[in-house]
């Protein structure tokens, strides 16, 4: 918890200041303890207006887990992870939209790629594909997905533009996101199930298959960090479809999930849609000039030679190739 107060040296500002430096790591002690509760008190309480625009994102990502194990108690699991994936469209029309950003005519094109294969899974669900328990409502199952993307992208361009917009660090506003989303989260636990909580207690019906979902939810968080740290989004291209894959091949194992030729074909578009959209920005403009360069070379040398006692002229800068290849998404939190 030391590496909290990394980001939010300007959050104190009086005598309970704390800076980042004195919340290194590995520097633990009942001082730096005490140092860290002063923080949190001046970056959560004090500074409350702050802390209160964080409230939104928290209702939100509460409410898109809610409705994903709406969607996921109503639609089969390979279906729901490739209709999920439209997270992707909604996050980049909230970008578009609150963050000015562009896209480049390849992630238009792959956008509506997704949207198609997603459009083909559904195709595919509605017809029958397969059997599936009775107590299934794959419509209901639908709404819920589609509203969980709408959600999940608005939350996340929204949490976004906070970071972007203020100092704080990434752990302070997860910490912030946290105590909102656990006071919402007991609130709506209390008004759905509170009389069978209060007969039965809090941890009823916590079954060994239960808490391995708690834990992996708890690790794939911790996991989100890392990727937002260390991965780029080629790799996080890679992970996605082979998430796509191992759930199908899981539902396929273990509830006899069929796997017909349209759920292949609108499940491949969707893996393709992911992983082109997840290229660099300039890579079709790099290919292009590569291939130009390939066959500039094989047509004979250059006729233009520089005159002797001549200085060579000076090379021209790599800084605009370089940012011609930058993702369009770089390393960010958007990956939720």
């Amino acid at each position: 918890m030391a590496a909290v107060g990394s980001g939010g040296s300007n959050a104190a500002a009086g005598p309970g200041a704390v800076s980042a430096g004195s919340l290194e790591p590995g520097t633990a002690s009942a001082g730096n303890v005490k140092h860290l509760a002063l923080f949190l008190h001046e970056a959560v309480l004090v500074q409350y207006v702050d802390t209160l625009k964080l409230a939104v994102p928290s209702l939100i990502y509460t409410l898109q887990n809610n409705l994903q194990y709406v969607a996921i108690s109503n639609l089969p699991a390979a279906t729901f992870q490739v209709t999920y994936q439209l997270k992707i469209l909604t996050t980049a029309l909230f970008s578009v939209l609150m963050l000015n950003r562009s896209l480049s005519r390849l992630q238009w094109a792959s956008l509506l790629l997704l949207f198609t294969g997603v459009a083909i899974v559904q195709a595919q669900q509605a017809g029958g594909g397969g059997p599936r328990p009775l107590d299934q409502n794959p419509g209901a199952g639908l709404a819920a997905v589609v509203a969980s993307c709408l959600s999940s992208g608005f939350a996340g361009v929204y949490f976004e533009k906070i970071l972007k917009g203020s100092s704080g660090s990434v752990w302070l506003r997860n910490l912030q996101l946290g105590l909102f989303g656990t006071a919402l989260g007991l609130v709506g636990l209390w008004w759905a199930e509170g009389t069978a909580v209060a007969r039965r207690g809090f941890f009823f019906g916590y079954t060994p298959a239960v808490w391995g979902v708690v834990l992996n939810q708890a690790f794939g968080g911790l996991l989100v960090a890392v990727v937002v740290k260390y991965a780029d989004n080629i790799l996080k291209g890679f992970a996605t479809s082979l998430s796509i894959v191992l759930s199908t091949v899981a539902s396929i194992r273990l509830f006899g999930f069929h796997v017909d030729p349209l759920f292949a074909l609108g499940a491949g578009l969707v893996i393709g849609a992911v992983y082109l959209y997840s290229l660099p920005r300039g890579t079709a403009k790099a290919i292009a000039s590569t291939s130009a360069s390939a066959s500039a070379s094989t047509s004979g040398p250059c006729t233009h030679q520089q005159p002797p006692g001549q200085p060579p002229p000076p090379k021209l800068s790599s800084h605009r190739a370089d940012l011609s290849t930058e993702p369009f998404l770089p390393k960010s939190v958007l990956v939720k």
